[in-house]
């Protein structure tokens, strides 16, 4: 691959951890950001990789994200956890909402952690799918700042706003369903913008609200929702669940995630998890056994977020491949050792 930068998974790995250690995050936090950005490299995902460190950085070098902060769990409910994430990255804090779930899920039959004061928050399917690991049905909804305009307007108010499912087979691995509810995810126009590469002409509008394939016109400008007003009016089911549920910002009054300019961006993020077991007696991994069969059978036909089990065996392999100028702008971040 001309003109990147092949490291394996360690090597990725240590690079992030670094660099966000150097740059006014705690050992724990870089940690476990670091983990989730080079597992979304890993899955293909290059929009919630390693394409995030300089604006992660430049908003830790400026307090809009506190690199230090410690997420906190409050019981709120006998099947209810709220969890701070304290204006500090998400993944400490999803990492500790999947603990929480997985404690209690298996008791209650249905679970939910609402987390407030949240920051962009990755791949929502592979948080997803740690649940499904442990044998539970989950879903995940997030919110982010304002991308897309309300169906018929033409100034950006909510965010791309992901929404995933997961869910165990008994057959292999969980099937995961990963979708943003712009045509692509945000992050993906970002890469392409680091990469020097051009977008479809159907992803975004340009300020003027022309379709473009420039991915620094589209930045400026806004996404494209799936499926139309249909597709807009999911964007608001998932603001609203993500938003208004956890008592956190809307899309249209965060701030960005991609600068270090401004107030914290204090998103907020839904998870779900549901004992199957309970619900089917017993009979679920039968039944999804049955279904899985059914999806395999026609020539074709493949799982959702198949690929990533595919992505993930060749970043094992061969490790990920990051287009150099974004290896040297990380790298330029991280004195050397």
């Amino acid at each position: 691959m001309t003109d990147a930068v092949n490291l394996t998974l360690p090597e990725a790995q240590a690079l992030a951890y670094r660099t966000l250690l150097a740059n006014n995050t705690a050992a724990a936090s870089a940690r476990a950001t670091a983990a989730a950005l080079v597992a979304a490299e890993a899955d293909g995902q290059k929009g919630h990789g390693l394409s995030r460190i300089p604006s992660y950085v430049a908003q830790t070098r400026t307090g809009k994200v506190d690199g230090h902060a410690v997420a906190r769990v409050e019981k709120v409910a006998a099947a209810a956890v709220r969890i701070d994430a304290g204006l500090g990255f998400a993944y400490p804090a999803i990492d500790l909402a999947i603990e929480e779930l997985a404690a209690l899920a298996p008791t209650t039959g249905v679970a939910m952690a609402a987390v407030h004061r949240s920051h962009h928050f990755g791949q929502a399917g592979a948080h997803a799918e740690r649940l499904a690991e442990r044998g539970l049905v989950a879903m995940v909804y997030g919110n982010a700042p304002k991308a897309m305009a309300f169906w018929g307007g033409t100034t950006p108010m909510l965010g791309t706003n992901p929404v995933a499912f997961a869910a165990p087979t008994g057959v292999g691995e969980p099937l995961v369903i990963d979708l943003a509810l712009s045509k692509v995810a945000r992050g993906k126009v970002m890469a392409a913008q680091k990469a020097g590469t051009d977008i479809p002409p159907d992803w975004a509008l340009d300020a003027d609200g022309n379709p473009t394939t420039d991915p620094t016109a589209a930045m400026a400008g806004s996404m494209l929702p799936i499926g139309a007003a249909k597709g807009a009016a999911l964007v608001m089911m998932v603001e609203i669940l993500a938003a208004a549920l956890t008592g956190s910002h809307f899309g249209f009054e965060a701030s960005s995630l991609f600068d270090g300019d401004g107030d914290p961006p204090d998103l907020g993020q839904v998870v779900l998890a549901i004992d199957p077991a309970i619900s089917s007696n017993g009979r679920f991994l039968e039944r999804m056994s049955t279904f899985m069969a059914a999806l395999e059978s026609e020539p074709g036909v493949r799982a959702p977020g198949s690929s990533r089990l595919q992505n993930r065996a060749a970043a094992a392999r061969d490790g990920v491949f990051i287009p150099a100028p974004l290896h040297q702008e990380i790298t330029a971040l991280c004195p050397a050792d």
